[in-house]
């Protein structure tokens, strides 16, 4: 029996940093030309991505702190991008102009500095833009990284200790080379289990035997480590790729939405749980997350048409695999089409959000609520974010007072409990958290960020202002904001942990009270290998650290309070299938019930060899 197909070969051998970009340095160095392939570090075969606007927080060139100019709080200087009326800002009166003082340079290394840590400019490729993002002709570099946290953009944001905002920066979008033709799935030639043509005795169309483990996937199983629990290959994929958007889990069945089609594992022995649920056209959209009674919502397109819409609802029993109700989301106005829509709950509401409006349904029944449309002179809703009970809009405004407003709604009515204005020029782009409410936004023509809390009140809170450049993991935002877009950064009721942006190296995890937005504690990667969030419960943070060549990666726990932040191993992940591990295409993961998942969310297409679905570890 053959293995499943190992992860690209990777650029550079092995003294070479693992899929990551170059340092970057002084504003990220000059403009750099696009490479002809090879993005993010993988020479061939990263699943093609729809083409799409850069995203924000990453590779900015670097510009002079917020102070230099009148800043986003207008004339007064207030806190936060929120407008006037709020508390003077953490700095007080008579701060510095900037992050370095009165006549700072540009870059983070002051005059006469280095175009980067080792006296070089970053390399085009691996993620960095080759200039300003949006300028004409560029061109985003194709191909992609593989495993969990790698190909999906990174929003590296890096705060100054004196200065409130710093540079952020753009990612740009892995596009692929167009539609025309398959693409070879690059893979380690010295392999000898690697195949072309070999596919595993459990495919993710349900025909496996579940953990019989054909594939001898545990052989060589070292003492101390965990259980390949089971793996799936995915269903085949268009020549131009597919998406593979979800991973939901409880207590009996791991669920995966892959092309056009829903399937369903047993936990514990990845035996199929219920039939895959084929739908007629590609998936194109899905909750994030499922419902308290265990209930998730798939969109898929209308049509193949370029006028094909993302307008069919399903809703899903995720333990029975039942289709419960279905509906048809309807144009709104002018502009406003359902070409491309998100999904999202709050408590016992399905939001569905179009480019300028949403439509909030009825989670039990699929019976409509109510619509969210054009208020004010000019202000329409551009996208929502929904948790527990809790749901967040976002609404862009303009008729000549261009800005953004956050507010909470009342899930089951619709009802505004409160609005927060935005400062022109700020633009929301995230949601780490509904709640608490933890919000990034960037500056486009400042090219700076902020990460701030908002309290129940729609108030604000804190910003964060911890000397360090961070990198959590966000997906691809096509059309429309993806507020809940973003893995590799996990919140709980007073802590915000974020990732610190390493090459070549062991990173850390940041602890940045939700109070005043200041470092409380930080813990080191175990490895050399870079730890990222996944949640936080219990009073803990669990990670996850990548794998490396030479080991499997781990879960991890880290204590959330109290004095000592040292990380205590959950499960280290075999080394025999380390390859594999870290083969899954912008993989998101999750940890439940002590057995950690890995899949993929995006599939290539090609006919090479079969795609990897998703994966399972436990003792």
């Amino acid at each position: 029996m053959t293995q499943p197909p190992n992860r690209p070969p990777q650029q550079g051998g092995f003294g070479a940093p693992r899929d990551q970009p170059p340092p970057p340095g002084g504003g990220f160095g000059a403009p750099q030309q696009p490479p002809a392939q090879g993005g993010f570090g993988a020479p061939q075969g990263a699943p093609p991505l729809p083409a799409q606007p850069p995203e924000p927080g990453y590779g900015y060139p670097q510009q002079p702190g917020p102070y230099a100019q009148p800043g986003p709080y207008g004339q007064a200087q207030q806190p936060g991008p929120y407008g006037q009326g709020q508390q003077p800002g953490p700095y007080g009166q008579g701060q510095q102009p900037g992050p370095y003082g009165q006549g700072q340079q540009p870059g983070p290394y002051g005059q006469g500095q280095q175009p980067g840590p080792y006296g070089q400019p970053p390399q085009p490729g691996y993620g960095y833009p080759p200039q300003y993002p949006g300028a004409p002709g560029v061109t985003p570099p194709p191909g992609g990284g593989g495993g969990p946290f790698r190909g999906r953009p990174a929003l590296i944001v890096a705060a100054a200790v004196a200065g409130l905002l710093v540079v952020g920066g753009t990612v740009y979008a892995v596009t692929s080379g167009g539609d025309d033709g398959k693409k070879p799935v690059a893979r380690q030639t010295d392999d000898p289990k690697a195949s072309d043509t070999g596919a595993p005795a459990n495919p993710g169309d349900g025909s496996g035997d579940g953990g019989a483990d054909p594939e001898n996937l545990n052989e060589g199983r070292k003492s101390g480590e965990a259980k390949v629990l089971w793996y799936k290959s995915a269903p085949d994929a268009p020549a131009s790729g597919a998406d593979a958007p979800g991973m939901w889990i409880t207590g009996k069945t791991a669920v995966k939405a892959a092309y056009k089609q829903v399937f369903a594992y047993g936990v514990g022995d990845g035996a199929p749980a219920w039939d895959p649920i084929t739908f007629p056209q590609k998936i194109c959209a899905v909750t994030p997350h499922q419902s308290a009674a265990g209930k998730v919502v798939v969109a898929y397109m209308n049509g193949t048409s370029d006028r094909a819409k993302c307008n069919q609802l399903q809703e899903i029993d995720l333990d029975t695999g039942r289709k419960g109700w279905t509906a048809t989301v309807a144009d709104g106005g002018l502009f406003d089409s359902a070409i491309s829509i998100g999904l999202t709950i709050s408590g016992k509401t399905l939001m569905v959000s179009r480019s300028q409006s949403g439509t909030a349904y009825d989670l039990g029944s699929g019976d409509k609520l109510y619509d969210k449309k054009k208020y004010g002179a000019s202000c329409f809703p551009a996208a929502f974010a929904g948790g527990t009970n809790r749901l967040v809009e976002v609404a862009s405004c303009g008729g000549g007072d261009e800005h953004d407003e956050i507010s909470e709604l009342d899930p089951a009515t619709g009802k505004v409990r409160w609005t927060q204005p935005v400062k022109k020029g700020w633009s929301v782009q995230r949601t780490y958290s509904v709640d608490p409410l933890v919000v990034y936004l960037t500056n486009e023509d400042k090219k700076a960020w902020n990460i701030s809390t908002l309290d129940d009140k729609g108030t604000f809170r804190s910003e964060v202002k911890v000397d360090e450049k961070f990198a959590p993991e966000c997906g691809w935002a096509i059309l429309a904001r993806d507020l809940q877009g973003c893995q590799g950064v996990a919140v709980d009721a007073n802590t915000l942990y974020l990732p610190t942006d390493v090459h070549g190296g062991a990173n850390e995890i940041v602890a940045i009270s939700l109070a005043d937005g200041k470092a409380k504690w930080r813990t080191k990667s175990p490895t050399d290998e870079s730890m990222y969030p996944v949640k936080a419960e219990g009073g803990k943070l669990v990670a996850y650290v990548r794998p490396s060549y030479d080991a499997g990666g781990q879960v991890v726990s880290i204590p959330a309070t109290g004095s000592a932040h040292t990380t205590t191993r959950l499960l280290q992940n075999p080394q025999h299938t380390a390859d594999i591990e870290d083969g899954f295409y912008d993989g998101a993961v999750d940890w439940v019930d002590g057995r950690f998942y890995l899949s993929t969310t995006r599939l290539s297409g090609s006919d090479d060899a079969k795609e990897k679905l998703m994966m399972a570890f436990g003792d």
